[in-house]
């Protein structure tokens, strides 16, 4: 597949590989325990109904790993790998740090197709604008500064693998 996705930077792969030894289910499990928290507010009040009965496909490409999950009453939850999406959502980790962080708008990200949707195109607006919506202070709390410290972390290591690739070539 050729996108545009490349002009981010990646994971470090001292990052990523051991990603690949944890079981997918408890990778799944951790970030739908923490989905459940941060959206806490919203799942109680309704404004994430536009999953219910639809399945979302996370896909951190640099970190190799997806997630799939859908609105069980008021709960994000698991769902089989072999279950077909209806919405896919893809990119590199730093550009959902970024999204996270609000340090890029979804609609940047998204036209400069840094992160791409595919599948049901309500389903995917819906999504941007659900995620466009949110503030990063009132959702991570105690946690944007560690999530601003990775991003930069990413950020520091691509610029020194350029370098790197500079002086080689």
């Amino acid at each position: 597949m050729v996108n545009n996705m490349t002009q981010s930077p990646q994971l470090p792969r001292l990052l990523a590989s051991p990603l690949k030894i944890i079981p997918a289910f408890v990778h799944s499990t951790a970030l739908v325990t923490f989905l459940n928290r941060v959206f806490a507010a919203a799942l109680r009040s309704g404004e994430l109904e536009f999953l219910s009965q639809q399945v979302l496909l996370i896909r951190i490409i640099d970190a190799r790993l997806d997630f799939k999950l859908t609105l069980s009453g008021n709960r994000l939850i698991i769902c089989p790998p072999h279950q077909p999406y209806d919405l896919l959502i893809e990119g590199v980790a730093y550009d959902f740090l970024l999204l996270a962080s609000h340090r890029e708008d979804a609609d940047t990200l998204f036209f400069n197709r840094r992160l791409r949707l595919a599948g049901n195109t309500e389903l995917g607006l819906y999504l941007k604008n659900f995620l466009d919506a949110q503030e990063p202070a009132t959702l991570f709390g105690p946690l944007v500064k560690p999530l601003e410290k990775i991003t930069h972390l990413i950020e520091r290591v691509e610029k020194i693998q350029a370098v790197v690739r500079f002086n080689r070539g």
